[in-house]
């Protein structure tokens, strides 16, 4: 077998440790980074991530390192799996310690909070010219690492990197594609997080099968229109990185936007809800991004703009659903579907 490229994976949450299992398990030299020491020495001496994959072993082949810069020590490919609050000051300390030729992945879904960047872009600031990709698509953690048969995307603007991650990703159970629409790709796993409390929330309130099947549809629809106003491919966004990561996220309950979305239906407080859920809950930042974009580019998106009227307390559930149902009638799609919408 051809000699695999060392991959460090920065960030021992339930993804992280997820793919970094996946990557071991392709017979790819792992290494899983994480700042807290005690849960990484954890563990290494049990095999499993108590706190997160509590039911999943993980391989023997993959190596915990609690130290940054010996976990980049040699990398070839650094995967960054870690909250997009976080992400710029991963960033900021990994610099020092990238070898010269190590190309920079990531599996983290949102935007730069207070800035509305991709975390592209913030890539390409600090690492001019550095091979980037971005992996992404319906993927619930603890299934990647329970070995259950899940695809993604893996999107560059160099073929050849995109190529390559996916092999290396590429498993029996594990469908790994590739493309080259960064942003695209980066739009679908944020906004679906946004779209996600939406379905939440009405399945909360009990609205019933057909509100979460048009929630999801028009939510489908506004992440087109900003897509194709910020340049996206429209087929991206209809492919595992958009479509297919909106249908996980709005209707599997593994999803933590879709859980604060049904505390919230069911009139539970949004601080409390997240408390609840233990992990950092994406969309409360997402989804001001999402509106800050949307109102850049003059379009209207009432789902969008209605969550976050909803999580910063602004409405009700209730209200904004009486919003959103009570706009004017018009046609499904004015001017054909992929635009100008």
């Amino acid at each position: 077998m051809e000699e695999r490229p060392i991959l460090a994976v920065l960030g021992a949450g339930s993804w992280g440790t997820a793919l970094a299992a996946l990557a071991a398990r392709n017979q790819v030299p792992t290494r899983l980074w994480g700042r807290d020491a005690s849960a990484l020495n954890a563990m290494a001496a049990s095999h499993r991530n108590r706190r997160y994959l509590p039911d999943v072993e993980l391989p023997s082949e993959l190596v915990y390192e609690a130290d940054l810069a010996a976990a980049l020590r040699g990398a070839q490919v650094v995967l960054i799996v870690v909250p997009s609050h976080a992400f710029a000051s991963m960033l900021e300390d990994i610099e020092p310690w990238l070898e010269p030729g190590a190309r920079i992945a990531w599996a983290t879904k949102g935007f730069e909070p207070g800035t509305g960047r991709f975390l592209h872009e913030l890539v390409a600031a600090r690492f001019p010219g550095r091979p980037a990709a971005v992996v992404t698509g319906p993927s619930f953690a603890r299934e990647v690492a329970a070995g259950m048969p899940s695809a993604v995307t893996v999107h560059s603007d160099d073929d050849a990197f995109a190529h390559e991650l996916a092999v290396l990703l590429h498993a029996p159970n594990f469908r790994a594609y590739s493309g080259s629409d960064v942003l695209g790709a980066e739009l679908g796993g944020a906004m679906k997080n946004v779209l996600a409390v939406a379905t939440g929330v009405a399945d909360g309130m009990e609205l019933g099968l057909n509100a979460r099947a048009g929630l999801i549809t028009r939510g489908m629809n506004e992440m087109l229109r900003l897509g194709v106003a910020l340049g996206a491919r429209p087929e991206t966004l209809m492919g595992l990185a958009g479509l297919g990561d909106l249908v996980l996220t709005c209707t599997g309950d593994l999803s933590r936007n879709r859980r604060l979305g049904l505390a919230l239906g069911r009139g539970q407080g949004i601080a409390e809800a997240v408390r609840e859920i233990g992990q950092v809950v994406e969309s409360v930042l997402t989804a001001d991004e999402v509106v800050r974009l949307a109102t850049k580019h003059e379009l209207d998106l009432p789902i969008s703009s209605g969550v976050r009227a909803v999580l910063h307390g602004e409405v009700t559930p209730a209200e904004g659903l009486k919003l959103l149902m009570g706009r004017q009638q018009k046609p499904e799609y004015p001017k054909g579907l992929f635009g100008p919408f």
